[in-house]
């Protein structure tokens, strides 16, 4: 188990005990956080996960992978730190990640 937490554009915070190997997506619609919508399931089909990972976790999380990046291209306010929560699972090294959603999902 790893701890999660999700910072809102609001600046609310929600955070979460996530089982090694769910995804971040998951872990937010299972528990109803605010701003992850997950509307494809975890496919990175749609964007409607789209998170801000905190600067001092993008090393440890990983490069987002070529079809992600192609994904995120849609989403709105989409920066250098931008992932899909439903391509970042929890393993040991993430326990304790702080992602921010943004202002709206699309």
């Amino acid at each position: 188990m790893g701890r999660v937490t999700y910072i809102a554009h609001d600046g609310a915070g929600h955070t979460i005990e996530l089982a090694e190997g769910e995804s971040l997506m998951r872990g937010a619609v299972d528990n109803q956080v605010p701003g992850i919508d997950g509307d494809c399931g975890g496919c990175a089909a749609c964007g409607t996960c789209h998170i801000h990972v905190a600067a001092d976790w993008l090393g440890k999380v990983g490069p987002a992978s070529d079809a992600e990046r192609e994904m995120l291209q849609f989403a709105d306010g989409a920066a250098e730190d931008s992932r899909l929560a439903c391509q970042i699972r929890m393993r040991d090294e993430l326990d304790g990640i702080v992602v921010h959603t943004p202002e709206s999902q699309h």
